[in-house]
């Protein structure tokens, strides 16, 4: 009876945690019709947060001490106006380094090099030609 108890206890917890995870996904930033989103670096502090409408990005930091976390612009320049800004136009992957990813404009096919660092001087993008 004991055995059968916990065999039960863990399928219930198994059943509440994919339903939670269904729901977390279900709401999460992953929709294609979402104007903002976040993309992981692998550095375990630093977010790329993109404007998916109009190709804006920003560089955003968290941390346990205040200092530490900021919002700074890669991109202040939009790269799409008027109508033809919407929500899921551009898009960013990572490449095999650090600190570089690609922007895709996934309409007309542009793309531009992103580079996010802690010193400011060396962040940006550069057109792909």
């Amino acid at each position: 009876m004991k055995r059968f108890l916990i065999t039960l206890l863990i399928l219930f917890i198994g059943i509440f945690s994919g339903a939670q995870e269904k729901q977390i996904t279900a709401l999460g930033q992953d929709s294609p019709n979402a104007t903002y989103r976040l993309f992981p670096t692998t550095n375990m502090w630093t977010f790329l947060k993109l404007n998916t409408a109009d190709g804006r990005i920003w560089q955003v930091q968290y941390g346990v001490n205040g200092p530490n976390r900021f919002e700074t612009y890669l991109n202040m320049v939009p790269l799409a106006f008027g109508e033809d800004k919407r929500p899921g136009r551009f898009t960013l992957y990572p490449t095999q380094n650090i600190w570089t990813f690609i922007l895709l404009d996934t309409i007309s096919g542009s793309t531009w090099q992103v580079q996010w660092s802690h010193d400011k001087d060396k962040r940006g993008i550069i057109p792909i030609n």
